[in-house]
C-alpha cells in the first residue's frame, strides 16, 4: 500500500513540468454545467524525431486535433481516483506532427454535475503539456465557449448520470476553428490561468490507468422512415449494440429545422438517458453529436414533411480498448447465441468503468463487476485487466474513515450495499483477479483495506453466525425471499476465505489463521439454520431462498451429506435475480447435477437469449416497467453462465496465481461437441471434446510455461495404448472424486476415452 501511496502523490509532478498551467476560457458562464470550450495553439517544430509525448488533463472530456487530423477521440476519464483527485492522459502526438508550423486543436466539454460514476470538480480546465516541442497550456492558448453548444430540451437525463443532453445549433459553427490561422479567430480571446498541476480543484493527477478508446470509424447505416402525426423517424438498425456517436449528412434550403438524435434505449422504465438536438443551417452540413450513446438503433427525429432525400447516417462505435480473443461453440445453438449475445453485453458495459448498464447509470456497482470480471477472464484479452486493477483501487480510495467502500465509484452515491461489498473482497472479487493475474502489488495494496472493512463485521454470540449489521441499502438481490441474514453470512464466509488468503500471500499467518477460525464459527451459526430440506435464518420471513442454498454450496459451507436436498429444493424453487442466479447454476455443478444446471439455465435466461431484437442480454427475467431494474437489456451480469460454462461445463479453471497451473475437469453433459479458446496471462489455453459414440475424444492446448490437471472422468479411461502413462498422477491429494489424473505439460493434446 505503501508503494501505490508514494506514486499516486508524486504523479502530478511527474506527468507537467512547471510551465503548464490549467487554462479555460475567458468567459462568465464557463462552469456551468454543459459547457463547451475550444482552445487553439501553434507551435513550430524544428524536427520529428521518435515519440513526442504529451500529457493531457482536461475536466471533463477532450478531443484533439493536430493539423486537423483527430488525434484522440474523447480523451480523458471521468474524476475520479478518489475523492479529490484526477485523472491524465498521455499522448503521442508524433504521428500527426510535421516540420514547421503545426495546429493544435481542443474541444473540452465540461460535464459540471456529479453522478454515480464522476464527481464535479466545480470547474472547467484543461491542463496540456509536451515539454519535448516547448508546448504548455498557459495564457497564450487561445480559447472560446463553443456557443454553438447547448443543452437540448426536456426530458433530462436521469439524475445518475452526469452527461447532458446536448445540443448543436449549425448556424453557430465555428467553421475550421481547428486549424484556421489564430488571427482569423476573432472568437476566440487569451485564455484564462488557473493554477499548474496538482492545484485545486483538481489536485494530485494521477496517470491514466486503461488505454484510450478504440475509434472503430465511421460506418454508413441504412434506414426506414417511419411517419409519425408531427414528426417522422428514420430509424436505422445497427449490426449490434453498440456505444456510438450518431453522424448526419443533409441538405436543408432554409436552416433552422430541429433534428433529434437518440437511441432506441432512450428510456428505460420511467427513466431517461441522453439524447443530442441538432438544429440546421441552410445548405449542405455535417454534424457528428459527439456525447455517445448506446443501443441496437439510430433513431433520427425530423419534423414531418421534412425533405430527407438528401439525408445520409452514420455512426462512430467506440469502446474499451480489449478483444474478444476468447471463443466457445458447441453442437446447441442456444448455448452458442448465449455467449455471443454475453459477450455484447460485457463490451457494451465498459468504458470508464465497468458498469451495470449504459442508458440508467453507467456505475460501477461491485456485485455487477464481480460477475463481469469472472466472464471477462475467458472472454477478452488481457488488456481488460486494467479495467479491474483501476476499479480495484477506487474501491479501496474511496473507503470513508470507518472503512465502508462504497458502491457505485467513483461518484455520488456513498453507501454500502454489504452483499455487493463483501462479494467485491472475496473470492470471486479481488481474490479472483489475483488467481487470473497474479498481480500481488494490487493485493499489497488492497489488504489494509479489506481488513479495515471486514472488521466492521462481528460474530453473533452464541451462535457464531454473522451478526446482524445493515448498510444503507440491504439489497441483497432483485426479487423477493431474500433471507437477508443467511446471505450476508454467505457473503461473508467467501469474503473471510479470500482475506486468509491474501493475509498468507503476504506473509501475515496469524491473521490469516484468525480468519479461518472466524469462518469456523460462521459456518457453525450457518449450519444451525439447516431445517433438514434447505437453509432459512428463523428471522426469515418468506419462503426458503434458492440463493441462500446456491452461496451454502459455493461458499463450502454446505456439507455433501446435503447435496440431495439441496438439488430437490433448487428444482422447485426459483426467486434469483440473473445477478444470483449464475451462483445457483454454479452451485448445481459443484453437487454433480450439471444436465440439470444446463436445463435450468436454458428455462430461466431463454426469452432474453431468443430475444431477436435485442444483441444483449435483459437485467431481469423480462421486459417493462413492472419488472425489477424497469427492464434494461444490457446488464452484464446476466452473463454470469458464461463463466460458469467455461469453468465448468468445459471444465477449465485457474489451479495457482497468473494461471501457472490449471485444471481442466469437463462434465460434456448431453452435448456432443463443444470447444473453448482461453485468453490468460500465460497464452491461449484452448480445450475441445467430441462424442463420438461411447467414447469422447479430448483435445487440450497447454501453453508455454504452464501446467494443466486433467481429470478424466471416473468411468473413462484413454484408449491409446501406454501413450499417457508418464502423464498419469498417483498424488492423492489432486485426485477428484475418483478421477484419475493427468499432468500435461506445455504442448498439444489429442486423446480419445471410452466407458470401462
Amino acid at each position: 500500500m505503501a508503494l501505490f501511496l508514494l506514486v499516486a502523490s508524486h504523479a502530478w509532478a511527474a506527468g507537467f513540468s512547471d510551465k503548464a498551467r490549467w487554462i479555460t476560457a475567458s468567459h462568465p458562464n464557463i462552469n456551468n454545467p454543459n459547457t463547451w470550450i475550444a482552445f487553439r495553439k501553434d507551435v513550430h517544430v524544428d524536427k520529428v524525431k521518435g515519440e513526442v509525448l504529451a500529457s493531457i488533463a482536461a475536466d471533463s472530456k477532450y478531443w484533439l486535433w493536430v493539423n486537423g487530423e483527430l488525434a484522440v477521440f474523447e480523451g480523458g476519464l471521468k474524476r475520479g481516483p478518489n475523492p479529490t483527485d484526477s485523472y491524465y492522459d498521455t499522448v503521442d502526438l508524433a504521428p500527426y506532427l510535421h516540420k514547421g508550423d503545426n495546429s493544435i486543436a481542443v474541444l473540452v466539454c465540461y460535464f459540471g454535475k456529479t453522478g454515480f460514476s464522476h464527481i464535479s470538480s466545480g470547474k472547467s480546465g484543461l491542463l496540456f503539456d509536451s515539454p519535448s516541442i516547448g508546448l504548455h497550456s498557459d495564457a497564450s492558448w487561445m480559447s472560446a465557449k463553443y456557443l454553438a453548444y447547448g443543452t437540448a430540451q426536456a426530458p433530462e437525463p436521469n439524475y445518475r448520470l452526469s452527461e447532458s443532453n446536448i445540443r448543436f445549433d449549425g448556424k453557430l459553427e465555428m467553421d475550421g476553428w481547428q486549424t484556421r490561422q489564430i488571427a482569423k479567430l476573432a472568437n476566440m480571446h487569451p485564455s484564462v490561468e488557473l493554477g499548474q498541476a496538482g492545484s485545486k480543484p483538481w489536485n494530485k493527477l494521477h496517470p491514466r490507468p486503461v488505454p484510450l478508446w478504440e475509434d472503430y470509424g465511421l460506418t454508413p447505416v441504412n434506414y426506414v422512415v417511419r411517419q409519425g402525426e408531427d414528426n417522422d423517424t428514420l430509424q436505422a438498425r445497427l449490426p449490434y449494440n453498440m456505444q456510438y456517436t450518431p453522424y448526419i449528412s443533409l441538405n436543408d434550403p432554409k436552416g433552422g429545422t430541429l433534428i433529434r438524435l437518440q437511441s432506441d434505449h432512450i428510456k428505460i422504465g420511467t427513466e431517461w438517458c441522453v439524447v443530442a438536438e441538432y438544429v440546421t443551417r441552410q445548405g449542405e452540413q455535417q454534424y457528428e453529436s459527439l456525447g455517445w450513446i448506446s443501443g441496437d438503433e439510430l433513431h433520427v427525429i425530423v419534423p414531418h414533411g421534412f425533405d430527407v432525400s438528401s439525408v445520409s447516417l452514420q455512426v462512430r462505435e467506440t469502446g474499451f480498448n480489449t478483444v474478444p480473443e476468447g471463443t466457445f461453440t458447441c453442437d446447441d445453438e442456444f448455448f452458442c447465441r448465449f455467449w455471443r449475445k454475453g459477450l455484447r453485453t460485457l463490451y457494451v458495459n465498459m468504458r470508464d468503468t465497468f458498469f451495470d448498464c449504459p442508458d440508467r447509470e453507467r456505475a460501477q456497482w461491485w456485485g455487477d463487476i464481480c460477475i463481469m470480471m469472472g466472464e471477462c477472464f475467458y472472454t477478452y484479452d488481457t488488456q481488460v485487466h486494467s479495467l479491474m486493477r483501476k476499479g480495484i483501487y477506487e474501491l479501496c480510495n474511496f473507503q470513508n474513515k470507518d472503512g465502508i467502500p462504497h458502491s457505485p465509484i467513483p461518484g455520488n452515491y456513498d453507501s454500502e450495499l454489504p452483499a455487493q461489498m463483501l462479494s467485491s473482497v472475496g473470492r470471486y472479487g479481488i481474490w479472483h483477479y489475483f488467481m487470473n493475474t497474479g498481480d500481488t502489488a494490487t493485493i499489497r495494496m488492497a489488504y489494509p483495506y479489506i481488513k479495515k472493512y471486514l472488521a466492521n463485521w462481528k460474530i453473533e454470540e452464541p451462535s457464531g453466525l454473522t451478526a446482524e449489521r445493515h448498510g444503507a441499502w440491504d439489497w441483497g438481490d432483485w426479487g423477493d425471499h431474500r433471507d437477508i441474514r443467511l446471505l450476508y453470512a454467505g457473503w461473508h464466509y467467501i469474503a473471510l476465505d479470500a482475506a486468509s488468503n491474501m493475509a498468507l500471500l503476504l506473509g501475515y499467518p496469524a491473521e490469516a489463521e484468525a480468519y479461518r477460525k472466524t469462518m469456523a464459527r460462521v459456518k457453525e451459526g450457518f449450519e444451525a439454520c439447516w431445517n433438514g430440506r434447505s437453509y432459512r435464518h428463523p428471522s426469515h420471513k418468506g419462503e426458503d431462498d434458492d440463493r441462500v442454498q446456491a452461496l451454502a454450496v459455493v461458499a463450502g459451507i454446505a456439507g455433501k451429506d446435503k447435496y440431495d436436498s439441496i438439488y430437490r429444493f433448487l428444482q422447485s424453487t426459483r426467486h434469483a435475480s440473473p445477478y444470483m442466479e449464475k451462483y445457483v447454476m454454479e452451485s448445481l455443478f459443484i453437487m454433480g447435477y450439471p444436465e440439470y444446471a444446463m436445463q435450468r439455465c436454458r428455462e430461466r435466461y431463454g426469452d432474453m437469449v431468443r430475444d431477436s431484437r435485442f444483441s444483449t442480454l435483459y437485467e431481469g427475467w423480462g421486459l417493462g416497467q413492472d419488472v425489477f431494474g424497469e427492464g434494461t437489456v444490457n446488464h452484464a451480469w446476466s452473463g454470469g453462465p458464461l463463466t460458469v460454462i467455461a469453468q465448468y461445463l468445459m471444465g477449465v479453471a485457474v489451479r495457482e496465481p497468473g494461471w501457472s497451473t490449471f485444471t481442466v475437469c469437463p462434465q460434456p453433459t448431453d452435448f456432443g461437441t463443444a470447444s473453448i479458446s482461453i485468453p490468460t496471462v500465460r497464452g491461449m489455453v484452448c480445450s475441445s471434446f467430441k462424442r463420438s459414440g461411447e467414447s469422447i475424444q479430448y483435445e487440450l492446448t497447454v501453453p508455454s510455461g504452464t501446467t494443466a490437471y486433467f481429470y478424466l472422468p471416473a468411468d473413462e479411461a484413454p484408449t491409446l495404448g501406454g501413450k499417457f502413462g508418464k502423464y498419469v498422477c498417483d498424488d492423492p491429494s489432486v485426485q477428484r472424486e475418483g478421477r484419475k489424473c493427468l499432468l500435461l505439460p506445455q504442448g498439444k493434446y489429442k486423446f480419445r476415452c471410452s466407458k470401462r
